[in-house]
């Protein structure tokens, strides 16, 4: 499980996050939503360790991730996958994927194992980064996070601007990774794409924690999506 208990972060002396509180299980899609500045991708920075805690704790597995240097919190087991990729635009595809698979050490049969979820990288394997197409490039971002064969997840905006085809292609790539186990937490804009593949909704405002409720629960009545995404 990865969880955040009562976490207050932001920017040197701009609070953002206000005691914030979430869990995600293994096996589970997490969606957190909020108006644009509410705190989401803060949210997963702070998990990540790129910005420091005023209060708080994260843990997964009961242990305190928070305590770690930035560069350990991969390690731990917690891939990530930032908003615009950041991707080594100048390597090729199997040397991002090969940073990805030095950060735990992992077996070289989880190269394969990603690379069977995105054979369109195996095409592109020499290429570098930065010729592939904006899809393929997501497709790149989320593969090397998951060449960690990471606990927890955190996918942040994966689908912004990408083709229907890509997105239903990470969409599925995500639903294996809830079948393996795996937790994790999605930030994620549009409301259809959300209760697509969410298992939980975890609303977000000003960097309070507002509602969390089953995706049905959401399907049956939207009323809350009018009240903190104002659509």
């Amino acid at each position: 499980m990865l969880e955040l208990d009562r976490v207050s972060a932001g920017y040197g002396a701009a609070q953002v996050l206000r005691e914030l509180s979430l869990s995600v299980s293994a096996g589970e899609i997490l969606c957190l939503m909020g108006r644009n500045g509410a705190g989401k991708t803060t949210a997963m920075r702070a998990i990540m360790g790129l910005i420091p805690l005023m209060g708080g704790r994260v843990l997964l597995d009961g242990a305190e991730v928070s305590a770690l240097a930035p560069h350990k919190v991969p390690r731990a087991g917690i891939g990530y996958v930032p908003q615009g990729r950041r991707l080594f635009a100048g390597l090729t595809v199997a040397q991002n994927l090969e940073i990805g698979m030095r950060t735990r050490s992992s077996p070289p049969e989880v190269l394969e194992e990603v690379l069977a979820l995105f054979p369109r990288l195996r095409e592109r394997y020499r290429q570098p980064a930065q010729t592939l197409s904006g899809g393929e490039q997501q497709m790149l971002a989320t593969a090397r996070a998951l060449c960690l064969r990471p606990k927890a997840l955190l996918l942040d905006e994966p689908t912004e601007g990408l083709q229907p085809s890509m997105v239903d292609a990470l969409r599925q790539v995500t639903l294996q990774m809830r079948g393996r186990g795996v937790a994790t937490i999605l930030v994620e804009q549009r409301p259809d794409a959300a209760l697509a593949i969410a298992d939980r909704i975890a609303f977000i405002e000003n960097g309070r924690g507002g509602e969390v409720v089953p995706v049905e629960m959401l399907r049956r009545d939207p009323s809350l999506l009018a009240r903190y995404l104002g659509v």
